[in-house]
């Protein structure tokens, strides 16, 4: 398991592929926290949601980027909402 306390807010995202997931926002237990920056609006019209990734998804840390071990359109495919 990782140590998430070295994930900070405002630290990008990333897939094990490279691409942009999102951004945190904070980590709640074992969830991280995205912004809403990167989400798009619902189909309904309303405004970006805040988004969830599970925590073990984390393979590594680099600087200020957090990589998972899940490509970035799997990682998506696991969102959670609040």
């Amino acid at each position: 398991m990782h140590d998430h306390s070295n994930i900070k807010e405002h630290m990008t995202v990333i897939g094990a592929d490279g691409v942009h997931v999102g951004t945190v926002d904070h980590v709640e237990g074992e969830r991280i926290k995205l912004t809403k920056d990167d989400s798009p609006a619902t189909e309904d019209g309303q405004g970006a949601k805040h988004h969830y990734l599970p925590a073990g998804l984390v393979a590594g840390i680099e600087g200020n980027t957090v990589r998972l071990s899940a490509t970035a359109q799997n990682a998506v495919d696991m969102f959670e909402e609040a």
